[in-house]
């Protein structure tokens, strides 16, 4: 990957269809998402597809699903497929995968194996769709072979718009999203890269929190406009996070597209952009020297 031809580094993408055509979540889930983010109608592009929208717009992009069988009952678009598209689009691709912590040592060994022979470059968790919290010691030997791995972990964080508006959420609990929870999985696993994924409504404050004390805590700006960031989100990326704060989109139910014309309107100190918008990214994913 030429990281110097880059515009950007987008470390949060959704592939939400396999190759046989394979949703990532039930039709009902998908509805409400696309709802919750009024992208109505909007196409699921292949991992092909993505590497092709990306590459015209001189971008990389981080690619991920959620494995959520347990809680769900659905089943995930394969780690390996999304491994092996990527690998195929190295130049503006970078693979994430997703390993439920309910799977346990089967789980562990799938991380490791993910990692040494598919290239993975680090894993989402989603512990609201998941129906785990992030503290849980169940998933400490996951977060334990990452950690050794030398890959980030990225987690959401705050309200979801997955199941948002339908009947009791869908049964997704939001208290498992908030980001003071992943402070116990930097404390205790010290040299782990953690991502905390979106404006961590209504938690940002405490996001903020965790990544000012925690030194390998980043967060994400994905999910939301720039336009609605709470101020002090701006504050901190303008200053003492600034080194930590990562351009992130959501696509596709957020576009890159539109969240950078209003990024370019948020009063971010020119000199700050550049980090957010690629360099950061490109430090904590390994794609420089640092």
């Amino acid at each position: 990957m030429d990281v110097a031809a880059l515009t950007a580094i987008d470390v949060h993408t959704h592939a939400e269809i396999s190759r046989d055509g394979h949703a990532s979540l039930s039709p009902e889930l998908l509805g409400a998402s696309e709802e919750y983010f009024k992208a109505h109608g909007h196409r699921q592009p292949t991992v092909d597809e993505m590497a092709a929208y990306y590459r015209e717009r001189r971008m990389a992009a981080v690619v991920f699903t959620v494995d959520a069988e347990h809680a769900t009952g659905h089943p995930r678009i394969s780690n390996e497929e999304i491994a092996e598209s990527c690998a195929a689009h190295a130049d503006v691709l970078v693979p994430f995968a997703s390993v439920d912590p309910h799977k346990g040592r089967a789980g562990v060994r799938e991380a490791r194996r993910l990692v040494r022979e598919h290239g993975v470059r680090g894993f989402k968790f989603h512990p609201g769709l998941q129906a785990f919290s992030p503290d849980d010691r169940m998933a400490y030997p996951l977060y334990e072979a990452i950690e050794e791995l030398g890959v980030p972990a990225l987690f959401h964080t705050g309200q979801t718009g997955i199941g948002a508006g339908l009947p009791g959420g869908a049964g997704i609990r939001l208290k498992y999203c908030n980001p003071l929870l992943v402070d116990d999985v930097a404390a205790d696993f010290p040299e782990l890269r953690i991502i905390l994924a979106h404006p961590s409504f209504p938690w940002q404050d405490e996001a903020l929190a965790v990544a000012t004390h925690k030194r390998h805590v980043h967060i994400d700006l994905s999910g939301w406009s720039p336009k609605y960031f709470p101020p002090q989100l701006v504050r901190y990326a303008n200053t003492l996070l600034k080194d930590k704060v990562l351009f992130g989109s959501d696509y596709p139910v957020i576009t890159p597209d539109r969240w950078l014309a209003d990024f370019a309107r948020l009063d971010i100190k020119p000199e700050v952009r550049p980090g957010i918008l690629k360099d950061n990214a490109a430090r904590l994913l390994g794609l420089v020297e640092e």
